[in-house]
């Protein structure tokens, strides 16, 4: 119960009862609570920035292990993508070598990872940038692993046909010539035999007397049998595969139709004097990927190391072309 007070009054010598207003109440309440507000929101605040609790201790070093781990994780990922270029080096520069087998594109290997925007999830936290690293690389690695598996799977499929293959890789001279006395202009800059001007020659000349047998250096398919008044004159180019192609130039006459399958060794047609020609030859070209190579690569087959070496010296003394 509430107490009643009194207050004593002189003039009639009694105790009148004293009468206090709500709006008094809640003032003197409100003056007896401030101090134990203010002391309770100052050791609030002193118990929560000053002094931490063991629960929250532990989830700050949970924190900063889990932060080191990140960081131990993305030094690892970054290893994983140096090894994964190593591979590929090796991808490039030793199997698809040794297997005659064409680079893969470059777009292939070096293309985007895809939209920046992707990472927008992992935005708003405090290691924001660490954990959108990490998911950035992690997608690098997963791309390059599964161009690496396209690559492999390619190779396995040409090791597989590696005896296609190499049936199909021009190997052996295209006119009998071990003695190697038919030689006579090698592959690069030449004289040109018309217009006295240095030119490059993107084959290999081999005289012959007219009618001279000529024969198809790899297996393949008869891509062309052409007669232009000039330039090439009469010639055959054979689609070998693998991205090897042969011509076969200034004949005289040909022994194969277009479109036909033939096997290395085989008759194709004989030497002539036609098209731009100073005289009979054969002029005899290597293209891999639709460009001329040195056919200088291409006689192992039929040549002794010894052969092979006096070749090469021929080719480069060789100074001037029949056409």
């Amino acid at each position: 119960m509430s107490k009643t007070k009194y207050k004593y009054n002189p003039k009639t010598l009694t105790y009148d009862e004293v009468s206090v207003s709500w709006r008094m109440r809640i003032f003197k309440f409100g003056l007896y609570l401030a101090p134990s507000v203010l002391f309770g929101m100052l050791f609030s605040f002193l118990f929560t920035k000053q002094l931490i609790s063991p629960k929250e201790k532990d989830l700050k070093a949970e924190v900063e292990f889990y932060k080191s781990e990140y960081e131990k994780q993305l030094s690892d990922l970054d290893l994983i993508y140096k090894d994964l270029e190593d591979i590929q080096r090796r991808d490039e520069d030793l199997y698809r070598t040794s297997l005659y087998a064409e680079k893969l594109p470059k777009d292939l290997h070096y293309r985007s990872i895809g939209d920046h925007y992707k990472y927008n999830y992992l935005e708003g936290y405090s290691n924001s940038e660490l954990l959108v690293k990490s998911a950035f690389r992690i997608d690098a690695i997963e791309r390059r692993l599964n161009e690496q598996t396209n690559s492999f799977k390619n190779l396995l499929e040409i090791a597989k046909n590696k005896e296609q293959m190499l049936a199909s890789i021009p190997a052996i001279q295209p006119v009998h010539n071990k003695e190697l006395k038919q030689m006579a202009s090698g592959y690069g800059y030449r004289i040109d035999p018309i217009y006295k001007t240095r030119k490059m020659h993107t084959g290999m000349d081999f005289t012959a007397e007219i009618g001279t047998e000529v024969y198809v250096t790899a297996d393949g398919i008869v891509e062309s049998v052409e007669i232009e008044a000039w330039g090439y004159g009469k010639s055959i180019v054979v689609n070998h595969g693998y991205g090897y192609k042969t011509r076969y130039a200034h004949l005289n006459n040909f022994n194969v139709r277009k479109g036909q399958k033939i096997k290395r060794g085989e008759l194709i047609g004989f030497v002539g004097n036609t098209g731009k020609s100073t005289g009979p030859h054969l002029h005899y070209e290597v293209l891999k990927g639709g460009n001329p190579v040195n056919p200088i690569h291409y006689y192992h087959s039929d040549l002794t190391p010894e052969q092979y070496e006096k070749l090469i010296e021929m080719s480069q003394n060789s100074f001037k072309a029949f056409d």
